[in-house]
């Protein structure tokens, strides 16, 4: 039950507000980290050399063809095996999701920074400005403008995402749920507030 106004009900609330706290908290790494990798991804895409835009292209494609879920459980339970480290559930969701995630975001910033006009990149030359200052001073900030919409898409999908980390035991929303479904019996009522 999850009527706020009984003992039982505001303590299931509580206890799916716990697991929110979780997603919200996997969510946002995952998209920080993200958007980090994703930016280093981006730029030898933009570069002349065919070497590093292949390099790009292998990386992307590769990565947004694996499922999600894959990814998931090739994490928690292949890299602590592959590489001999301890990983706990809620990092083992973050690393899994950032990889995931950092695929489309390298194409979110390629595209934002291609919509940038070559005067821009010819004016920022012009200055002197090197690479690096060129990007950082010029490119990006004109190019976060154009990026913006769709990183508030990565984010709702990266929030969807993060239901699969129920799956490797992280107890997030998600799997709050489907804990009080089996101990009160309401599958539609939880589902619903889930939602």
């Amino acid at each position: 039950m999850l009527d706020p106004s009984t003992e039982q009900g505001l303590t299931n609330i509580k206890f799916l507000v716990a697991g929110f706290n979780d997603t919200i908290q996997v969510s946002l790494l995952s998209m920080l980290f993200a958007m980090t990798i994703g930016l280093l991804i981006a730029l030898p895409a933009l570069s002349d050399s065919p070497v590093l835009k292949w390099i790009n292209r292998v990386y992307v494609e590769v990565i947004r063809s694996i499922p999600v879920l894959v990814l998931l459980l090739w994490v928690y339970y292949g890299m602590p095996t592959l590489l001999d480290v301890s990983l706990n559930h809620f990092w083992a969701g973050v690393i899994a999701l950032t990889i995931a995630e950092s695929a489309f975001m390298a194409e979110v910033f390629r595209g934002g920074i291609q919509a940038i006009s070559r005067g821009q990149h010819e004016a920022a030359e012009s200055l002197g400005l090197n690479y690096w200052q060129k990007m950082r001073l010029v490119i990006l900030p004109q190019a976060f403008r154009q990026i913006l919409p769709p990183l508030g898409n990565q984010f709702v999908y990266i929030l969807k995402m993060s239901s699969l980390v129920s799956v490797i035991g992280l107890s997030d929303l998600t799997r709050r749920a489907n804990e009080l479904v089996v101990n009160e019996y309401l599958p539609l009522e939880i589902y619903t507030f889930l939602v």
